[in-house]
């Protein structure tokens, strides 16, 4: 098999591409307005599409990667994403961008799904959860970075400039790939690609109570997460006062705690146990939701950054809890399916995505310029997480 570290340094790769995808370009949306000549809606389609796509086409890479095994299909979907990453640097209208973007998204699921998918065949069972973690380390500071990034690109360059960058690191990814992966599934099913078969595969994950309560605790709490991303700019810019500098400064806090929490991971994951951690993480999940829907309904979220502070620091709280959750409910839903872990990852990342993408609509329904929908939502998430794990996943 490939040495650990280039199959490591090849798994933060694919996993990278998907959020680096979404979070490089989000400072330039205001000047692809404007030189394509399309208004905030079409803009914002470049977003959605994206979303769409990933959320679609990741359920068929697993089953491919079932069958094929995983280094040819990585292969083939981080070729399509060099493809579309040229097809978006080059579009001269909106809607030739929209269909790069949704290109992209069809390509860079490859990476997240089969990612997750070799940490299992590498690392089994027990050490998934451990190199989920170190890998999430690693890229939570894509989120924070990404969109500073991005803007002094926009600034220094241009807009397409943002897209030849993603391009250039899909290159290097997939040079990666050719000639330094090996490849990692030994459990390859012949008929896992039968359309027939895959429901049935995608049938038998859903009617197991365990997988089905590891992957809605990961799902549950990533929603929390992803309202918090959506709904984050509209309550601390427009509502508090926050400035974009300001803004960038507390969502890196944020970061910090989902760092912790998967730092506690890679200490305590070989003597606690998934479970036992599972519990810790939704439970500060919780925790972090009522306090900051308490710092919202009491008042305490005054414009300003001591409001802001008071309202955020409790997303900290929720943010370890996610670094805690993420890893463990990840590595224990795809332990047991070692001949179709990329059917499991596949499910696992629709129902992650499907739940973000809902959390993100709730919240532009409920918000009415105060504070309180988003740290609801929040609260919510967590709670769910926890319900699902104490009444499903726990074994």
């Amino acid at each position: 098999m490939t040495a650990g570290r280039t199959v490591f340094a090849l798994i933060v790769g694919m996993v990278a591409i998907g959020p680096l995808s979404t979070d490089l370009y989000l400072p330039s949306l205001p000047a692809i307005g404007k030189a394509l000549d399309a208004d905030v809606a079409h803009v914002q389609l470049t977003l959605s599409a994206y979303m769409c796509a990933f959320a679609l086409v990741q359920l068929v890479y697993g089953p491919l990667s079932d069958r094929y095994g995983r280094r040819p299909v990585a292969i083939a979907g981080i070729a399509i994403y060099t493809l579309a990453s040229l097809a978006c640097a080059l579009a001269p209208t909106i809607e030739a961008l929209i269909w790069g973007r949704a290109g992209q998204a069809a390509g860079a699921c490859a990476g997240v799904v089969l990612g997750r998918a070799i940490v299992r065949d590498v690392y089994g069972r027990d050490g998934a959860a451990r190199a989920l973690a170190i890998v999430g380390s690693i890229m939570a500071f894509a989120p924070a970075i990404g969109p500073i990034f991005g803007g002094f690109i926009e600034v220094a360059f241009g807009w397409r400039w943002n897209f030849v960058l993603l391009l250039g690191f899909a290159l290097v990814l997939l040079a990666g790939l050719v000639f330094g992966l090996d490849e990692t599934n030994a459990h390859k099913d012949p008929a896992a690609t039968d359309p027939g078969r895959m429901l049935r595969n995608f049938a038998l994950l859903l009617a197991s109570r365990t997988y089905l309560g590891y992957a809605l605790v990961v799902s549950l709490c990533y929603g929390g997460f992803f309202a918090f991303i959506s709904g984050s700019p509209f309550v601390l810019i427009e509502v508090l006062g926050l400035s974009p500098p300001e803004y960038a400064g507390f969502f890196l806090l944020c970061v910090i705690g989902y760092v912790v929490g998967a730092q506690l991971t890679v200490r305590l994951s070989k003597s606690w146990g998934s479970d036992k951690l599972l519990r810790l993480g939704t439970c500060l999940n919780v925790t972090g939701g009522a306090a900051m829907l308490f710092v919202a309904t009491a008042g305490f979220a005054t414009p300003g950054l001591i409001g802001a502070t008071l309202l955020t620091a409790p997303m900290m709280v929720y943010m370890a809890g996610m670094g805690i959750v993420l890893p463990n409910g990840q590595g224990a839903a795809l332990g047991p399916y070692p001949t179709m872990a990329g059917a499991a990852s596949a499910l696992m990342g629709f129902l992650q995505m499907a739940t973000a993408a809902l959390t993100g609509i709730v919240f532009g329904a409920l918000h009415a310029g105060g504070t309180t929908a988003l740290p609801a939502i929040v609260l919510a998430c967590g709670a769910a997480a926890f319900v699902s794990f104490a009444l499903l996943a726990k074994r």
